[in-house]
């Protein structure tokens, strides 16, 4: 019987960097799973590296097991969909909080939608609570390995990150590709210190 390979996850909260991680899975040699349907636009100019299939998981995940090999995006409030016959190497985003609400505020006000009539504190609360939870049921899933990397951090020293990340992922990766495909130029949405 052969051994399938894992189906590498980037996850994360949204606005959390995934789809700078998903460049540079692709920029090193790893095919990327994306349908191209969400334009590259002001938020996100080199592409959302998504597949619209991700939205109904829960219903409809077989089709996972064909992404053996490569990567895939899933928000992190969608792992639990994921299918168990499959294994998984997960990159998971981290991003702080404040960054991670003022992009997804400017995104929605540039769209004219709004929260929903949650503020910023009611939704970081939520949010911090999620990431306990995930990130606690990920060591106990017999399928999955994780590797966590921040997002300022990436952009800060790409290359010692892409070093990591190849390794995590076998090793067979383009590490100056990787390297050279974060752009410091997007990290835009930091809060004005105090």
């Amino acid at each position: 019987m052969k051994t399938e390979l894992p189906v590498i996850v980037v996850s994360g909260l949204p606005r959390s960097g995934t789809s700078m991680v998903m460049r540079m899975l692709q920029a090193g040699g790893l095919e990327v799973v994306t349908d191209h349907v969400r334009k590259p636009d002001e938020h996100n100019p080199v592409g959302y590296f998504e597949d619209n299939r991700i939205k109904s998981l829960g219903e409809n995940n077989a089709w996972l097991t064909e992404a053996s090999g490569r990567a895939v995006k899933v928000v992190s409030m969608l792992l639990y969909h994921l299918p168990p016959t499959c294994r998984y190497q997960i990159v998971f985003v981290r991003r702080r909080m404040e960054e991670i609400l003022l992009s997804q505020r400017k995104m929605l006000q540039q769209l004219n939608r709004d929260q929903g009539g949650v503020d910023d504190a009611t939704m970081a609360t939520k949010l911090d609570a999620h990431l306990r939870k995930i990130e606690g049921w990920i060591p106990r899933q017999p399928n999955m390995s994780c590797m966590y990397v921040t997002y300022d951090e990436v952009v800060l020293d790409p290359r010692g990150h892409a070093e990591r990340l190849a390794n995590f992922l076998g090793g067979n990766l383009d590490v100056d590709a990787m390297a050279r495909s974060v752009d410091a130029s997007l990290y835009r949405s930091r809060p004005v210190s105090s």
